[in-house]
C-alpha cells in the first residue's frame, strides 16, 4: 500500500471489496465471514463511514485481536495484515472451504454492505460447494416395503458379483444407501421400482432429429427406469439412430458404428453421473443430428474443476453415485472418462469433441465428414426393397399412414419413419391432413 493508493481507495470509498471501519469490535467478525463467503475484499480499520482516516493505535495489540477473530470464525478465516500511516488493513481472499459462520450467523457481502445471508442462500452455497451431497440426502417419501425394488436389487448384486451372505437391510447399509433404517437419493436412484416419483429430473431425454437443426423429428423417448436401466436404453437409443458402415476382409465382415460405442457409453455414464440433481427443471439429454451427437447435463463443471485441470483431476459431484456404478463396473477410476472418450475417437479416425460447460455440459462428437442425408444410406440408392413397397401400398388407393405401413411390411417404427422421410425428400411423397387422421400420397412425378 502506498499513498496514491490509499487515496485512490479513499475517493472511491465503500464497495462490494471495500469496507471502512472506525475502530475495532466484534461486529468485524461479520466483515470477515461476508468477504470469505463472497469474492474477498480488504477491511480498513482506522477509517470512517465518509472515508475521512481516524488513525488507531496500538496496532500490534490490535493485529492480535483481529487474528484471534479470524482464527474463532468456523471454519477459520484467512487474513493477511498491513498497517500504513496508523491504519490497519485486513486482506481477506475468497474462501476455499465455504461457507464461513461467525457468531452472530453466516454473512455475505452484498454492495457495500455485509448482511446476513438466508437460509436459501446457505443452501445454495453449501450446495455450490459440495458441502450438501444430492445423492446423500434423506428422501422421506420413499416408503421401504412399498417402493423398494428387491428385483432391481437382485440384478444389482449380480452385476457387481456380491454374494446375499448378509440381510438386504445390511447390505443396502454397507453399499451407504441407508441411514438410520431411511434410504437417500442415491438408494432410490437405484432401487426405487419408479425412482421418477420421488425425482422427476432422475430421466434421459433421448431424440434423433432429421438434418442438423432442432425442428423435425423422427424419434423421441424419454428413459424413466433406474440409472442403470437409463443408461443401457440410452446407449441403445444412439446404436439405433445412428449409421452402421460394413468392412469385410477376407471372409469376415466388420461392424463399424458412427460414433465409437465406447465413447458414447463413457459421454452418457458421465453425463448421468455428474449431473446437477439439484437441478429440477432440466434433464441429461441425447440429440442425434445428421451431423453430430449432443449429449448434455445440467450442472456444468463441478466444485474443484475449470478449463485448466479439466480431464487432468477426478471431481465427483455425485460421489455415491460414482461408487455405486464403479462397483458394477461402469466406470473406473476418477477422472478418466473424457480421457478415454478422446482415445476412442482418435482411434476411430473421428475429430476430437468438443465440450462446453456454461451451466450445462456438453460433449459434441463430429463423424469423419458432415453428412447432409438421412439416417442409413444415401438419397442416391435404388428405390428397390420396403420403398418401392411402401409406393406400391400408397398406389393401392388407401389411406397409408405410418401405422398401416409398419403393420403390412413389418417395419419397425424407426425404419419406417426413417424410409418415409426418404421417400419426401425424393420429392416423391406428400403427407395431407392432420398428424392423427392424415395419410401419405404419391406427387406427380
Amino acid at each position: 500500500m502506498d499513498e496514491k493508493e490509499l487515496q485512490f481507495i479513499l475517493q472511491e470509498g465503500e464497495g462490494l471489496k471495500i469496507e471502512f471501519k472506525e475502530q475495532f469490535d466484534k461486529s468485524l467478525a461479520d466483515d470477515l465471514v461476508a468477504f470469505a463467503n463472497s469474492s474477498g475484499g480488504k477491511i480498513f480499520l482506522g477509517v470512517n463511514d465518509r472515508g475521512i482516516v481516524e488513525p488507531v493505535s496500538n496496532i500490534n495489540q490490535l493485529k492480535s485481536q483481529v487474528q484471534d477473530l479470524a482464527k474463532n470464525c468456523d471454519p477459520s478465516v484467512e487474513i493477511e495484515l498491513e498497517s500504513f500511516k496508523n491504519i490497519l488493513i485486513i486482506t481477506i481472499p475468497e474462501g476455499k472451504d465455504k461457507p464461513y459462520k461467525c457468531k452472530n450467523g453466516f454473512f455475505v457481502r452484498l454492495g457495500p454492505n455485509s448482511q446476513k445471508m438466508t437460509r436459501n442462500q446457505i443452501i445454495e452455497v453449501s450446495v455450490s460447494e459440495c458441502k450438501i451431497r444430492f445423492d446423500e440426502q434423506i428422501n422421506r417419501k420413499f416408503n421401504f416395503k412399498k417402493d423398494f425394488s428387491a428385483e432391481k436389487f437382485r440384478a444389482y448384486l449380480k452385476k457387481a458379483n456380491l454374494t446375499e451372505n448378509l440381510s438386504t437391510l445390511e447390505i443396502l447399509d454397507n453399499l451407504g444407501v441407508m441411514v438410520d433404517t431411511k434410504i437417500n437419493n442415491a438408494g432410490i436412484l437405484f432401487f426405487a421400482k419408479t425412482p421418477r416419483y420421488f425425482l422427476m429430473q432422475a430421466e434421459v431425454s433421448c431424440i434423433r432429429f432429421s438434418g442438423v437443426e432442432r425442428v423435425d423429428i423422427i424419434d423421441r423417448l424419454n428413459f424413466t427406469g433406474d440409472i442403470i436401466e437409463n443408461i443401457d436404453q440410452a446407449i441403445k437409443f444412439v446404436q439405433r439412430n445412428t449409421r452402421t458402415r460394413y468392412e469385410i476382409k477376407a471372409i469376415e465382415r466388420k461392424e463399424i458404428p458412427e460414433y465409437p460405442l465406447e465413447a458414447v457409453r463413457e459421454a452418457i455414464i458421465n453425463a448421468v453421473m455428474h449431473r446437477d440433481y439439484f437441478q429440477t427443471g432440466a434433464s441429461v439429454s441425447v440429440d442425434i443430428f445428421d451431423d453430430r451427437l449432443e449429449i448434455s447435463n445440467p450442472g456444468g463443471l463441478p466444485k474443484g474443476l475449470d478449463k485448466n485441470n479439466f480431464g487432468k483431476k477426478g471431481v465427483r459431484r455425485n460421489p455415491l453415485i460414482a461408487d455405486l456404478l464403479y462397483r458394477v463396473r461402469y466406470v473406473e477410476k476418477a477422472g478418466t472418462g473424457i480421457n478415454r472418450i478422446k482415445k476412442s475417437l482418435k482411434e476411430a479416425g473421428l475429430p476430437a469433441p468438443k465440450i462446453e460447460f456454461n451451466g450445462f455440459f456438453t460433449i459434441t462428437f463430429f463423424p469423419p465428414e458432415p453428412i447432409n442425408e438421412p439416417l442409413n444410406g444415401p438419397l442416391t440408392e435404388p428405390l428397390n426393397g420396403p420403398l418401392t413397397e411402401i409406393i406400391n401400398l400408397i398406389k393401392t388407393g388407401q389411406k397409408v399412414n405410418r401405422k398401416l405401413i409398419i403393420s403390412k411390411l413389418g417395419l419397425s417404427r424407426t425404419t419406417a419413419t426413417r424410409y418415409l422421410l426418404k421417400l419426401k425428400k425424393l420429392g416423391l411423397i406428400d403427407f395431407i391432413g392432420s398428424d392423427k387422421a392424415g395419410y401419405y400420397i404419391l406427387k406427380s412425378k
